[in-house]
C-alpha cells in the first residue's frame, strides 16, 4: 500500500469510527447503569432514521436533497424515534428482568428480550420497506460542504468531503455527553447509580428515572449516529445488526463502563476496518469480520474483567 492509500484509510476510518464510538457510548451508558447489554441498539440506529424517512417521504425514499422544512422534520423525527425506541426497549424488554437495584435478576430474560426487540424492529421495517436497500436523503446537507465532492490527499489518496463534518459532529456530540456525565447533577446521579444503586437510593436518587433518562440519551446517540451514517450509501434494514456489532466492539475494546474509551475504541475499529479494506491481501469482505474478531479477542483476553474501574465511567 502506498502512503496516500494509508492516509486515505486513516481519515475515512476516523470518520466512520467516530460514529461507531457514538453507538458504543450508548452501549456503555446502558451497561454502566443496568449491567445489561443493549442487543437492540444497532437496530434502533437504523430504525430511528428509516421511520423518520417513512413519515416524511414515504415508502420509496430516494437520495434527493430535501428542502429546509423536510430537513428539519427528518432530523427532529429521527431524534424522536431514536429516543422512543430506546426507552420502549427498556420498558418492554429490560425493566421486567431487573431487580430493585436495577441490576439483572434474570440473565436469560433480558438477553432474550433485547434480541427479540431488535428482531421486531428489523421485521417491521422489512415489511414497510421491502427493497434490499434504500438511498436515504441527507437532512444535514453534509454532502454540500466543500462543493459535495472529494478531497485529494497527499500521496494520491481521495476521501469524500463529508467525512470531516461527520468526524467533527460525532466527536462534538461525544464531548457534550462526556461533559454532561462529569459536570451536571444528572451525570452525578448516573455515576452514583453506576457505582452503587443501593447507596444512591439512600441518598434520594430516583433510580428508575435516572435509568430511563440513560436509555433516552442512548437513543439520542443512536439517532445522531444514524443521521451521520445513513446518507453515506444505500441503507438496508439489516444494517442495524452490523452497526450493533461495531458499537459493541468499540465499547468492549474500551472496556465497558468508560465513556471516553468507548469513543476511542470506535476510532480504533474504524481505522482498522479501513486499513483492512484497502489491504491488497485482505479486502472489504474481511473488514466486516473485524468487529467480531475484536469481540472474540477481548473476551479471550479479559474473560473476567470486561468492566472498566468504577471511576472510569465519566473519564
Amino acid at each position: 500500500m502506498s502512503g496516500g492509500v494509508v492516509l486515505q484509510a486513516i481519515v475515512a476510518g476516523l470518520s466512520s469510527g467516530a460514529v461507531f464510538g457514538l453507538v458504543g457510548l450508548g452501549f456503555t451508558l446502558v451497561w454502566s447503569l443496568t449491567r445489561v447489554l443493549a442487543f437492540a441498539h444497532g437496530d434502533i440506529v437504523v430504525g430511528g432514521v428509516l421511520l423518520a424517512v417513512l413519515a416524511v417521504i414515504g415508502t420509496t425514499p430516494v437520495a434527493i436533497s430535501p428542502d429546509v422544512l423536510h430537513s428539519i422534520a427528518l432530523v427532529v423525527l429521527t431524534l424522536l424515534f431514536g429516543v422512543t425506541l430506546s426507552t420502549l426497549s427498556y420498558v418492554v424488554a429490560v425493566r421486567p428482568f431487573l431487580g430493585r437495584g436495577r441490576r439483572p435478576d434474570d440473565l436469560l430474560g433480558w438477553v432474550a428480550g433485547g434480541v427479540t426487540t431488535g428482531l421486531v424492529i428489523r421485521t417491521a421495517l422489512a415489511v414497510a420497506l421491502p427493497a434490499a436497500a434504500y438511498a436515504v436523503p441527507d437532512p444535514l446537507h453534509l454532502d454540500g460542504i466543500g462543493g459535495g465532492g472529494v478531497l485529494h490527499l497527499p500521496g494520491g489518496g481521495v476521501v469524500a468531503t463529508r467525512v470531516f463534518p461527520v468526524l467533527g459532529i460525532a466527536l462534538l456530540v461525544a464531548l457534550v455527553v462526556d461533559r454532561l456525565l462529569v459536570s451536571s447533577s444528572l451525570g452525578r446521579a448516573m455515576r452514583s447509580v453506576a457505582e452503587d444503586p443501593d447507596a444512591a437510593t439512600l441518598c434520594g436518587v430516583a433510580i428508575e428515572r435516572v435509568v430511563l433518562i440513560a436509555f433516552a440519551i442512548a437513543g439520542l446517540l443512536a439517532a445522531v449516529a444514524a443521521l451521520l451514517v445513513a446518507p453515506a450509501g444505500p441503507l438496508s434494514v439489516d444494517r442495524g445488526g452490523v452497526l450493533g456489532l461495531d458499537g459493541a466492539a468499540a465499547a468492549l475494546l474500551g472496556r465497558l463502563g468508560s465513556s471516553r474509551q468507548a469513543v476511542a475504541g470506535g476510532l480504533v475499529i474504524g481505522v482498522a476496518q479501513q486499513l483492512v479494506a484497502v489491504s491488497p491481501h485482505l479486502g472489504a469482505a474481511w473488514s466486516e469480520l473485524l468487529p467480531l474478531a475484536v469481540l472474540l479477542a477481548v473476551l479471550a483476553a479479559r474473560p473476567g474483567g470486561l468492566l472498566a474501574p468504577r471511576e472510569a465511567f465519566a473519564e
